[in-house]
């Protein structure tokens, strides 16, 4: 129990001992009539260094108009004080400088600091009685209301050049539309709005500090913020400068890439025109592997210059980069699956633009493959966006792949009895295919028997388009076709069901073979 209350003695006294250090270096700036005098660290006769500002300020602000006419002095302290030496304005003692109360990095002695306090505090004095004087006001007020007129007139003329610099759009005026001189033009109009708000922004601050100094008081407030612009200039443009060497690097970086992109982009045109056959790259990806490789290229470039970024080193930039990463991380789980779809779409050479196809339930055309969807357009002319995740799940029937320069094939089914001939039916069917708009004569149509039924033979037509979009009103063109076909040769298309065994034999006889417009064998 003693032990721990020891260590309870000797934790509470190092406490103390850091609270006192604390205490001890507290530094208080002295201010008077809003200029820095001097800077308070020490106790003196029990008074804190900021009691002691308190009382200098309030002793400065009792001063009479004659007590600030009257010269400055320095008197050191009593024998047996502590080293110092004390400001007196007019015969009142103002404050006390210790040694203590001196800044160890600075290495003034004494009597250096305090000639330099009493410099300072007589052009608080100057001051003081300036502001006091009616001229002063007249004058301030003057330069004011110039200043004030001064940066309306010239926020007016910002709002008018502006105005005058406002960008129209891009080939909105233009009948020949946008082109490379609309957006330089653009751009340049742009640029000098920027610089138009940038310059009148510069002027108002301009007269912001002159409006400052303008007024005894306020003087110290526009010399800070002089220095404080005169900083931030000398930081941007040595920012500017030190940034150049970078800057030029990541130009260079972007140049190379930019070349090699174009050689790529060339190359893989010719592949995808067949003028150059190369191996594992297909005529129909050389396009998705162009973007590939563009983006391969780009993010390579942009990994290269990176470090030559100005502020790529910064927090700031750290920071951003990380938040990016994160929100890339979180959010691209679907993106990342549609884009390894759509990879498996393009390189899987399952369907392309223009092509006629079935998938999960949509059948149209296929107006464009993307790195997210394919986007079809189906028969009642209604865009359809299907992701890709779902164009690789489902089954892909496509109907123009094998058709090559033939056309999208489509087909019709009718049933007819076995007491027409069939080679009558397959010439009727042509035929009326033939006589259908529409329908491409080459290749010719053509008929197959499809199944031998109990009732009936069924047979399909086959035959070529060139629109697929319009499947739909060709297949009802050649339906109208076909009747009037059958009709004008008296066969019937409603497929006979017998109920018991006919009397008669349901066949037809050799004579009967090649009825019109069936062709009979030469020879």
């Amino acid at each position: 129990m003693a032990r721990l209350f020891r260590i309870w003695l000797l934790i509470a006294g190092l406490a103390g001992c850091a609270l006192a250090a604390a205490a001890a270096v507290t530094v208080e700036p002295l201010r008077l009539f809003n200029r820095e005098v001097a800077e308070l660290r020490a106790v003196l006769g029990g008074l804190t260094p900021a009691e002691r500002v308190a009382r200098a300020q309030q002793r400065f602000a009792d001063l009479t108009a004659g007590d600030l006419a009257q010269p400055l002095a320095l008197q050191p302290l009593a024998a047996g004080s502590p080293d110092g030496l004390t400001i007196v304005v007019g015969g009142q003692p103002l404050f006390t400088l210790l040694e203590t109360d001196l800044d160890p990095e600075e290495r003034l002695s004494l009597p250096q600091a305090a000639e330099r306090a009493l410099r300072r505090v007589q052009r608080a004095v100057d001051a003081r009685q300036a502001q006091a004087q009616p001229a002063a006001w007249l004058r301030g007020g003057a330069v004011a209301l110039g200043l004030l007129l001064a940066v309306a007139l010239v926020w007016w003329a910002a709002l008018r050049l502006h105005a005058r610099l406002e960008p129209e759009a891009p080939g909105g005026s233009d009948p020949s539309g946008p082109h490379t001189g609309t957006y330089v033009r653009l751009f340049a109009r742009r640029l000098g709005a920027a610089a138009t708000w940038l310059a009148a922004a510069g002027l108002s601050l301009a007269g912001g500090v002159l409006l400052l100094e303008a007024f005894p008081y306020t003087e110290p407030w526009g010399d800070r913020l002089l220095k404080g612009v005169q900083q931030l200039g000398g930081w941007m443009a040595g920012g500017t400068l030190a940034a150049i060497p970078g800057l030029l690097t990541v130009l260079l970086i972007a140049l190379l890439a930019r070349a090699v992109q174009d050689v790529l982009s060339l190359f893989m045109q010719h592949v995808q025109s067949g003028r150059l056959r190369v191996p594992f790259v297909h005529a129909d990806t050389a396009g998705a592997t162009r973007r590939l490789l563009n983006v391969l290229v780009w993010l390579l470039a942009l990994a290269v210059a990176y470090p030559f970024l100005p502020g790529s080193d910064s927090d700031a930039f750290r920071g951003l980069s990380v938040l990016f990463g994160l929100m890339v991380t979180l959010g691209s789980t679907g993106v990342v699956t549609q884009l390894m779809s759509g990879l498996v779409v393009v390189y899987s050479r399952s369907l392309k633009k223009g092509d006629f196809v079935a998938v999960n339930g949509i059948e149209g055309m296929v107006s464009d493959v993307g790195a997210l969807a394919v986007k079809i357009i189906t028969m009642r002319n209604e865009e359809i966006t299907v992701p890709n995740a779902v164009i690789t799940s489902s089954p892909i029937h496509n109907y123009s792949k094998l058709g090559g320069q033939h056309g999208t094939l489509v087909s019709t089914t009718v049933t007819i009895g076995y007491d027409t001939p069939w080679r009558q039916v397959h010439a009727m069917l042509v035929a009326a295919a033939l006589a259908t708009p529409g329908l491409r004569r080459e290749p010719q149509p053509f008929v197959y028997q499809r199944a031998l039924s109990d009732f009936y033979v069924e047979y399909e037509l086959f035959a070529h388009i060139d629109r697929p979009l319009e499947r739909v009103p060709i297949l009802s063109a050649l339906h109208a076709a076909i009747q009037d076909e059958f009709n004008r040769h008296g066969v019937q298309i409603m497929s006979p069901h017998f109920y018991a065994q006919p009397e008669q034999l349901v066949i037809v006889p050799p004579s009967r073979w090649h009825m019109p417009p069936a062709r009979p064998p030469a020879g």
